[in-house]
């Protein structure tokens, strides 16, 4: 289970990413209804993704970096550049669903391009931690977040 969930939340982001990106291609060829159709299922991705990130951080733990000490450093910067993005595609995300189920059209065309451009920052540098952390090396220990991220206890 410790590390089916890893495995499942990096399926679950990368398919949102997927259909981020049939949403843009739908709304540049201004298929509306199926823009709003494939960036719904983006966004239920993106949700299974945080349900199940945040199922294995509070009931199992997180995942220490098993890799060599000479990469540690190079993984922990790496790693808070995807949290940073990853928190910023979240909270733009959420304001581009608002928008446009709003239909606040001159916010969210403007946001649209960049809240896209971040989520696939966030997506593609989340699977390459999971790769990081379970395929290229072993797990590291099961540890707290605080842990997990910088380190330290």
């Amino acid at each position: 289970m410790a590390t089916l969930l890893p495995l499942l939340s990096t399926i679950f982001i990368a398919l949102s990413a997927l259909f981020v990106a049939v949403g843009w291609y739908f709304v540049s060829k201004r298929k509306i209804e199926a823009h709003k159709k494939a960036m719904f299922w983006a966004a239920v991705f993106a949700s299974v993704f945080f349900a199940t990130y945040l199922s294995k951080t509070f009931f199992i733990g997180s995942t220490a970096f098993g890799g060599p000490e000479s990469v540690e450093t190079y993984y922990r910067i790496f790693l808070i550049f995807h949290i940073t993005m990853a928190t910023i595609a979240a909270i733009l995300g959420i304001i581009q669903l608002t928008s446009g189920y709003k239909n606040n059209l001159k916010l969210h065309r403007k946001l649209g391009p960049i809240t896209s451009i971040i989520w696939f920052i966030a997506s593609t540098t989340g699977i390459v931690v999971y790769f990081l952390l379970y395929v290229i090396y072993s797990p590291g220990e099961t540890t707290n977040i605080f842990r997990a991220i910088m380190g330290v206890v």
